[in-house]
């Protein structure tokens, strides 16, 4: 069983990111390569991909599945619209899902699963540019 130190270099928005930065369908939704990040940055759409604030630590030593905030960014100006940000980041989550069934990378977190946390929130910026959240739980163990 693993203890917890390793469990602590199991990154699930590591794995996450750097899967939806690959991902062909995610690129095409929205609109080309280089809009997924840590960070909130044109070009518009863009996806950030960070850590969230629920999920299970269980016992911190093994098949944890801690929370990532997936958030889709429309243009300041407020293109495309509620409705087409919605689906990006649906489309995205559905890449995220595909995780468990790829092969392993030695050195890289077990992603056994991957599924929504039940929150989907509309959650505009206060000045307006358009914005949804959206948590997936990821189970991973190192």
């Amino acid at each position: 069983m693993a203890a917890p130190y390793e469990l602590s270099d199991a990154d699930p928005v590591s794995a996450v990111l750097g899967w939806l930065q690959k991902h062909p369908r995610v690129a095409e939704a929205l609109g080309g390569p280089g809009r997924v990040s840590g960070i909130a940055e044109a070009p518009w759409p863009h996806l950030r991909v960070t850590h969230g604030p629920g999920g299970d630590l269980r016992d911190l030593t093994w098949a944890t599945t801690p929370e990532v905030t997936l958030e889709a960014y429309g243009d300041p100006g407020g293109w495309p619209g509620q409705a087409e940000l919605r689906r990006i980041i649906l489309l995205c989550a559905a890449a995220a899902t595909e995780i468990p069934d790829t092969v392993h990378t030695p050195g890289q977190p077990v992603i056994s699963g991957v599924r929504p946390s039940g929150t989907l929130l509309w959650s505009p910026l206060v000045d307006g540019q358009p914005r949804w959240l959206l948590g997936l739980l990821v189970t991973l163990h190192p």
